[in-house]
């Protein structure tokens, strides 16, 4: 993997682009203490090709959105390719403005672009506000604002802060059918070293189960029989071929934790495929649910040295 070595804190930074997305106010939160270099680039594959490539050293990306679900770019960029792990993740409140070109007014707006995920955000004002007018799809909210700049579309919706970066004028505030929606993006770089343990965690990974009976039953037992939480599952076709699907998912807890180590490596001996996307500080607010004291890594540590003892001949 080209690029700095993996313990070296990044100091290049793709984002999905261009300038004025709300991947970039993410980005900027997540790294307020760095001095690194933040790269625009045009997609989801673009940013994560980035860093594989060895151009920049982590990207920012979205992975999922409360109203609109996940980003299935990112899903798929994260299963495929050369491996690259989550480091951080960060929630950002998003808030769409209709905006326009100054002395356009409402009645004037022909066309509006945005992002589909903010299209389907806002779907139902757009109609109330621009009834017969068709919202076309662009591949980010600020490259809307920007095309509205240039003179290619009337309107976009896009964040406060594109319509301010591209010189346009909000011509409806707050344009979101469920206003309060939330977007989290994951920071990812090379494999490294690993966030330190927090007690607080989560863990990310994909696996690929075969086209048997009770294959997904099989891997929800191995999480449940260790007492861990899932907090997102969802099916992605392996795009192989129908019957096969990849699984991704989030669970509360840390590789170094025995309980989560152990279920992953259970995983790999029970599933098709099994990759690792990473163990990370939990970043939601919530804290995880608390450990079974059967599950808890003393616990684990007295049954290996009881096994041991057994295998030993000493009992």
């Amino acid at each position: 993997m080209p690029g700095k070595h993996p313990s070296t804190p990044p100091t290049r930074f793709a984002y999905l682009g261009p300038e004025g997305t709300f991947a970039e106010a993410a980005l900027i939160s997540a790294v307020a203490h760095s001095e690194g270099v933040r790269q625009p680039e045009p997609s989801v594959a673009a940013a994560l090709a980035a860093v594989r490539a060895g151009r920049a050293d982590a990207a920012l990306v979205p992975l999922e959105n409360s109203v609109e679900g996940s980003v299935p770019a990112t899903m798929d960029g994260l299963a495929d390719g050369s491996p690259l792990v989550i480091t951080q993740e960060v929630f950002r409140p998003v808030a769409f403005v209709l905006a326009a070109r100054p002395d356009t007014t409402l009645g004037d707006v022909r066309s509006v672009a945005s992002h589909p995920h903010a299209l389907a955000q806002t779907s139902g004002r757009l109609a109330e506000l621009l009834p017969g007018v068709v919202p076309l799809p662009t591949s980010s909210t600020a490259g809307a604002a920007e095309a509205v700049a240039a003179g290619g579309f009337d309107a976009a919706v896009c964040a406060p802060i594109a319509a301010e970066r591209y010189g346009l004028v909000p011509l409806v505030e707050d344009v979101a059918d469920h206003p309060g929606a939330v977007t989290r993006f994951v920071l990812v770089a090379p494999p490294g070293r690993l966030p330190e343990r927090t007690g607080n965690d989560k863990t990310s990974l994909v696996a690929v189960v075969g086209d048997r009976t009770g294959a997904l039953l099989e891997l929800l037992s191995e999480f449940a029989v260790r007492g861990i939480s899932l907090t997102r599952i969802e099916s992605r076709p392996t795009r192989q071929r129908l019957g096969v699907y990849s699984f991704s998912l989030d669970c509360e807890g840390h590789l170094a934790d025995r309980r989560v180590g152990e279920a992953l490596a259970a995983l790999h001996r029970v599933c098709d495929d099994v990759r690792f996307l990473g163990s990370y500080p939990r970043a939601d607010g919530r804290a995880n649910k608390p450990v079974p004291e059967t599950a808890s890594d003393p616990a684990f540590a007295e049954a290996g040295e009881w096994l041991a003892r057994i295998r030993s001949g000493s009992v």
